[in-house]
C-alpha cells in the first residue's frame, strides 16, 4: 500500500516521499491523517542519529538508525477498517500514535505518514467538541500532565520545572494547578514568557539556573522536574532539595558506560529522595 511520509533519511537530512505500508490486516485501522504533531526532543535526537527506538541511544558500533519515519502522535479520519473491528466506522475522527510501515530502520515507530496503517490498540476515537488539532499532541501533553501530578506536593510548596519546552510547560501548569509555587528554568526567552503566568521564570546560566532561584528567596524544593536530560542539572539541583523530596525523570540520558547503581544514587539517597519515572502513556491518561 502506497503512502506519504516525512522520513529522515541520513542525520540532519529530511525527504517527504513515498514509502511502503503493508496491506491492512483484519486488526487495522487506515487513516487519512489531517495533522501529526512534532515531538521536538524525540524527534531532533532521531534525525541527529542519537537513538536506535524511544529509549535505546546509538553507541559507536550501532547500525546508522536511517531511514526512519520519526513521530509517534497524530489525527484524522477513518477510511477502512479490518474485518474484526466493530467499535469504530469509517469516518470517524481518530486520534492514533503509532503506524506500520516497511522498508525503515525501526517499521514500529512511524508517525508522519498518510493513509496510515494503524492497530486498533493505537486508535482512540476522539469526543465530539474537541478541537482535532489540539487533540493531535496528545501522547506528548499526557507525559507533561504525567509530570506536573506524579509527584506528592502541598500547596505552597516549591516546584521547578528544567526546560521551557512543551513538556515542561505542561508540567509546569499542572503544579500551578495543584496549589505549588512553580520556577521554570530554561534557555529561550521567548518560551520562557509563555509562563510567566503561571511561574517564575529563570534564564539559566552556567549553573543550571540555582543562583537565580535562590535571590527568590522560595526557600526548599519540593518537586524537581527534569525535563531536558542533563544529569549534572539534577546534581546541581540537590542541596536545595527537601529531605523526602521527589525528582522527576522525563528526559533522554546518553549512556556513560556501565552504571553502579548503589553509586550513582547514593547522593539522593542520603537525602531520601524518591524518584518518578514518567515518559510512559496510558490510555486513561491521554
Amino acid at each position: 500500500m502506497q503512502s506519504k511520509a516525512v522520513v529522515f533519511t541520513a542525520p540532519n537530512e529530511v525527504r517527504w516521499m513515498d514509502v511502503e505500508s503493508p496491506e491492512p490486516g483484519d486488526n487495522d485501522i487506515v487513516i487519512d491523517i489531517h495533522h501529526s504533531w512534532i515531538s521536538n526532543g524525540t524527534e531532533g535526537s532521531f534525525l541527529r542519529g542519537e537513538r536506535l527506538s524511544g529509549d535505546e541511544a546509538w553507541q559507536p558500533g550501532d547500525p546508522m538508525p536511517f531511514p526512519m519515519i520519526a513521530g509517534y502522535q497524530k489525527v484524522g479520519r477513518i477510511q477502512s477498517l479490518g474485518a474484526n473491528i466493530t467499535d469504530f466506522e469509517i469516518g470517524d475522527m481518530v486520534f492514533a500514535s503509532m503506524s506500520k510501515v516497511t522498508g525503515m530502520f525501526d517499521n514500529r515507530f512511524a508517525g508522519h505518514v498518510s493513509p496510515s496503517v494503524c492497530d486498533k490498540g493505537a486508535v482512540m476515537k476522539i469526543p465530539s467538541g474537541l478541537d482535532p488539532l489540539a487533540v493531535s499532541g496528545l501522547v506528548l501533553t499526557q507525559v507533561g500532565y504525567n509530570c506536573g501530578t506524579r509527584s506528592h506536593i502541598k500547596p505552597g510548596e516549591v516546584a521547578v520545572v528544567i526546560g521551557d519546552g512543551l513538556v515542561g510547560h505542561w508540567a509546569a501548569q499542572a503544579l500551578k494547578q495543584r496549589g505549588a509555587i512553580v520556577v521554570m528554568v530554561g534557555k529561550h526567552d521567548d518560551r520562557l514568557a509563555k509562563a510567566a503566568n503561571y511561574a517564575h521564570i529563570v534564564n539559566s546560566p552556567d549553573d543550571y539556573g540555582v543562583s537565580s532561584f535562590e535571590a527568590l528567596h522560595l526557600g526548599k524544593v519540593q518537586v524537581l522536574v527534569e525535563t531536558v536530560g542533563s544529569v549534572p542539572a539534577m546534581y546541581a539541583w540537590l542541596h536545595r532539595m527537601n529531605r523526602n523530596s521527589h525528582i522527576v525523570v522525563a528526559g533522554f540520558y546518553k549512556p556513560s558506560g556501565q552504571v553502579n547503581i548503589q553509586t550513582a544514587l547514593q547522593d539522593f539517597r542520603n537525602y531520601e529522595i524518591s524518584f518518578d519515572l514518567v515518559s510512559g502513556a496510558t490510555a486513561e491518561r491521554m
